[in-house]
């Protein structure tokens, strides 16, 4: 139980830079699938080869994620690209970059180093004492993506993923809002995957494959199951006033919603491995779990029986009818 929460909380860290280009920018980015890699890459190679300090290694890694993100923003914006072949084409160039940085290796051992996880280990923090302290980060994360989202930037990026054209009416370049919406998520994608890497002890080549479903998974099942009139109830009491604010309470509500899919996510994936379910159908269950997120909410409102409406002509043709019947 203390994995799938642990695991869940650090990919929500990705999960939270593929809402900002999926849900924000309206930006189908694949780069995720390898600026997860380019991060745990650079974050691992640094321990390994240069005994960098892996906090300092976290930092490199976002930087490189970041870099990765701009990469496919000048492909779109200055170059004309569609995204979808902007984002795969990116995807292609850093599975060889990826190569390059770990030493053309296909994998980057981190024993008898230290990470951030042999510090906890070694400051006794383990089981549901890290995962609070896991929590801390990632709330740190959201808060600070949060305030990004409240700046004058952050609402243009809304404004662009919302109307590109309108925003361009402004004299706001839309081109350098995707730029910057591009490095920020794939940024905090290559941090979640040098946490991971850190982690598991290695950087390995393919353990970014597949993880756009992933992020995908989490954002969708996330947002299905607290956007709901019960979450918007409770955002309008006192305490969630308190919590979400009342400025940009949709995006606070939004990405609180999106770690707790993350979560939500990982639990369900165990769930069906701890029932049987073979580790080779994860992709396949993570498939059903996004196909099931996006087709409950349709499902709510075709059972919803339509209502009808009163109006003084409805009215006062029924009277006419009883009238006449009398």
């Amino acid at each position: 139980m203390t994995v799938t929460i642990e695991l869940g909380l650090i990919y929500a860290i990705m999960a939270l830079g593929v809402y900002l280009t999926f849900r924000i920018l309206n930006f189908p980015d694949l780069t995720v699938d390898q600026s997860f890699t380019t991060g745990a890459a650079t974050s691992a190679i640094l321990i390994a080869n240069y005994d960098t300090n892996p906090l300092l290694a976290l930092g490199a890694a976002f930087i490189a994620g970041a870099l990765a993100g701009i990469i496919t923003g000048l492909l779109h914006a200055k170059g004309g690209i569609n995204p979808l072949l902007a984002g795969i084409l990116t995807m292609l160039a850093l599975y060889s970059i990826n190569l390059r940085i770990m030493g053309d290796r296909a994998n980057v051992p981190l024993l008898g180093t230290d990470t951030i996880y042999t510090w906890f280990s070694g400051a006794g923090i383990t089981g549901w004492t890290l995962i609070l302290v896991l929590a801390v980060i990632v709330l740190i994360v959201k808060l600070l993506l949060d305030w990004f989202l409240g700046t004058d930037m952050g609402l243009g990026l809304q404004a662009t993923g919302d109307n590109e054209e309108m925003v361009r009416s402004f004299g706001v370049s839309t081109d350098a809002m995707k730029i910057v919406g591009l490095s920020v998520s794939n940024g905090l994608v290559g941090l979640a995957g040098a946490f991971i890497a850190q982690k598991q002890g290695s950087s390995d080549i393919s353990m970014g494959i597949g993880l756009i479903l992933i992020g995908l998974a989490s954002v969708i099942l996330g947002q299905a199951i607290f956007n709901n009139r019960f979450v918007t109830r409770f955002a309008d009491t006192p305490v969630g006033r308190l919590l979400f604010g009342t400025r940009n309470r949709e995006v606070l509500m939004a990405t609180t919603a999106v770690i707790l899919g993350s979560i939500i996510y990982r639990a369900a994936v165990q769930g069906a491995l701890a029932v049987g379910f073979n580790p080779n159908d994860m992709r396949l269950i993570s498939a059903i779990i996004v196909v099931a997120a996006l087709l409950i909410p349709r499902w709510r409102v075709r059972r919803k029986p339509a209502k009808a409406v009163q109006t003084p002509a409805s009215n006062s043709a029924y009277k006419e009818t009883t009238d006449v019947r009398a």
